[in-house]
């Protein structure tokens, strides 16, 4: 039966929750709440969760390190379950698309975002699967920081949670599917 790491990146603590930077922790949850996951233990520095999709194990986590050390827990993850890189999906906020955009891909580099630089360097290649959820840019002149830290709001906090949800969805279907289908399916 094949398996699956699903890797949500976020902030751990009430502070960070539901913040764009904590995109991949809520398309996670979203997931675990589709498949009915009831529970998670701490588990090599994450909150980790079993469960099953048509005929693929997964175990869905999210690091509990911050996101600028989320590679720790990624490859212990991976150790401990004996996963390789290309059985790894992770879910992220993304500046560069819009808020209603997704895109599904294998490797490429880190674009500035300090959880997967942590990824990479732990993990030692590029070549795992991304789902990257677009958060937008910040309006104006305001600070990345202050902007990917902060709650959406209103009418774009609904479009954030589309966003997650089609991402979760688009993790899904990927375990089940190859790559290529899911891109055309979802990008």
């Amino acid at each position: 039966m094949p398996q699956f790491l699903i890797v949500g990146l976020g902030n751990p603590g009430e502070e960070y929750a539901h913040t764009r930077h904590n995109a991949g922790f809520d398309a996670v949850d979203m997931i675990a709440s589709e498949l009915g996951v009831r529970y998670w233990k701490n588990e090599g520095g994450a909150l980790t969760a079993k469960a099953a999709y048509k005929d693929v194990d997964l175990v869905l986590a999210k690091p509990q390190s911050y996101m600028n050390t989320s590679g720790g827990p990624v490859k212990k993850l991976c150790q401990a379950y004996g996963f390789t890189p290309d059985q790894v999906v992770v879910l992220h906020d993304d500046l560069d698309l819009p808020t209603d955009k997704i895109r599904v891909k294998m490797g490429g580099g880190a674009a500035g975002h300090n959880g997967l630089k942590s990824i990479i360097d732990k993990l030692g290649t590029k070549e795992w699967y991304r789902v990257r959820l677009g958060i937008g840019r910040p309006p104006g002149r305001m600070p990345v920081v202050d902007f990917v830290l902060q709650q959406p709001r209103k009418d774009a906090f609904e479009e954030f949670q589309v966003t997650c949800d089609r991402g979760a969805q688009a993790a899904l279907f990927l375990v089940t599917h190859d790559l290529q289908k899911t891109q055309q399916e979802f990008n």
